[in-house]
């Protein structure tokens, strides 16, 4: 019985060595987290950007004694609604992202409009690295959830640069540093 409880440990062991590579692959996955996040930004612009006009929300739900209605209106553009709607799924979206060598010589995120224009082989790199930077927003929404909600509820977004406010002012990520970020019809 021995021997067999040795083999489950070191195979335990094997596993978990397994796991923590794994983490820190993907952890590293993102070289520049300055232009990842840049590229994260470019994306909630876009959300930010079009956005429909939209009614305050009516939460006068209860009758008073007089039969009036009681309650708050909040306008939407306050509103944690408002947030969830620019946040969620964005990440999923950032699926539509890969690593490109740019005309600088300098590798970018670029939005990817047609994957089938791809090679087979490279094909599999670029969703490698679409996952990679999907799997990057989770982290940097996670990081960020509060300010960057909060930033969203105060701001006036039109006038107001994304990408400084999430990138510079919030993450950290960038010290005032230019990362490229395109929406490439060519791939």
């Amino acid at each position: 019985m021995e021997p067999r409880a040795a083999i489950h440990r070191s195979g335990a062991l094997l596993l978990l060595a397994a796991i923590l590579a794994a983490a820190v692959t993907s952890a590293s996955a993102i070289g520049d987290k300055c232009a990842a996040c840049k590229a994260v930004a470019a994306e909630l612009e876009i959300g930010i950007a079009s956005e429909k006009p939209r009614n305050h929300l009516d939460l006068r739900n209860r009758l008073n004694s007089k039969g009036q209605r009681e309650g708050k209106v909040i306008d939407y553009r306050v509103s944690e609604l408002r947030v969830v709607e620019l946040l969620d799924g964005l990440c999923d979206k950032m699926q539509d992202y890969t690593l490109k060598k740019l005309e600088s010589g300098e590798k970018g995120w670029v939005k990817v409009t047609d994957w089938n224009s791809f090679q087979t082989e490279k094909k599999a790199a670029a969703r490698a690295h679409s996952k990679n930077l999907s799997t990057f927003c989770g982290r940097l929404l996670e990081e960020t959830e509060d300010e960057l909600a909060e930033w969203i509820k105060t701001s006036s977004t039109e006038s107001e640069n994304v990408s400084k406010a999430l990138c510079e002012d919030i993450s950290k990520h960038c010290q005032s540093t230019s990362a490229t970020i395109q929406i490439d019809d060519e791939l």
